[in-house]
This record gives C-alpha cells, sequence and structure tokens, in this order.
C-alpha cells in the first residue's frame, strides 16, 4: 500500500483521516512517548483505499481494535513544519466506535506500537475525560472547542503553525 503523502523537494503533503472515539466520558488520544502533544488517533490514506477502509486498518494496526465508522465532522486544512519542510495536509476527523468494551483497555493509558517512514516507535493511547482536553496540549489546539460542537454537523477549520526556515 502506497501512503497518499507527498515528499516534494521543498513541502510536503499528507491526506490523513482520524477518529474520534468516545466513552464513559472521555475521548481516546494518541501521543509519541517522547511528546507532550496528543492527537486523534487515524494515519494516513492508502492509495485506492477509502477514508473508512484506513481508520479500520489504522485502528486494528495501532490498538487491535474492530471499530464502526460513522459520521464526518471535521474537515481540516492543516499547515505545520514536517522535519526541516512546510507540511500542508488534509485530515478528515469522524466519529468512531468500539463495539466492545474488551478490545483495548479502559484504563487511563496503554502503550502500542507504531511503523512510520521505516522506523517503529511507541505510541501512548490515553483516555482523556472531555473536560480535561482543554487542559492539555492536543492538535488540533481547537480541539475542546470542536468537541463541543460534535452535534452542529460538520465544522471545517484551517490551522497553521509557523513554518521557520
Amino acid at each position: 500500500m502506497t501512503d497518499i503523502l507527498f515528499k516534494m523537494p521543498d513541502y510536503i503533503f499528507s491526506y490523513r483521516v482520524a477518529g474520534i472515539c468516545m466513552q464513559n466520558g472521555c475521548v481516546l488520544l494518541q501521543k509519541p512517548t517522547n511528546d507532550t502533544g496528543f492527537a486523534f488517533p487515524g494515519g494516513h490514506v492508502a492509495f485506492g483505499e477509502t477514508n473508512e477502509e484506513t481508520l479500520k486498518r489504522e485502528f486494528k494496526e495501532e490498538i487491535g481494535a474492530d471499530i464502526m465508522v460513522s459520521n464526518l465532522k471535521w474537515v481540516a486544512e492543516i499547515f505545520f513544519p514536517w522535519g526541516n519542510k512546510p507540511c500542508h495536509q488534509i485530515c478528515l476527523y469522524y466519529i468512531v466506535t468500539i463495539p466492545t468494551d474488551v478490545q483495548i483497555p479502559l484504563n487511563d493509558k496503554f502503550i502500542c506500537s507504531e511503523h512510520l517512514e521505516g522506523r517503529d516507535f511507541d505510541i501512548e493511547f490515553h483516555w482523556i475525560p472531555l473536560n480535561d482536553v482543554k487542559h492539555i496540549e492536543v492538535y488540533p489546539t481547537n480541539a475542546a472547542e470542536l468537541l463541543d460542537k460534535l452535534n452542529e454537523g460538520v465544522q471545517h477549520f484551517v490551522y497553521r503553525e509557523e513554518y521557520v526556515t
């Protein structure tokens, strides 16, 4: 499978999908073990793969969970530095549910492995209480506000992180 991830000499383009998974008043977020910033679980869409297929594959690979994908909630245009290059990412966020509670730990934190760009690393997954999202470093940075608007249809936003050359 080839990810829709184009690395050009001067910039990077990324097409990603992410899952908004909530249970018991908490949202599932991930972060590299050596980082402080959280993100919603997901990954790059592979060429020829639907967004739903990508989310199901990514959740299965990363946490061993079978999920159900439902409504599109957020459409994001994201600009951020990827290493020493500017990245333009399109990320679509969907509501996902885990049908059974026994597939993944429901405690505060668990660690799984990820493979990206030819290297393996650990990722921490955390069940963060919805009220605590506004008090942590999470991307997109407007996640707390967006989570409050989940019943208001699809939200579009642009996130820009300054790229310094």
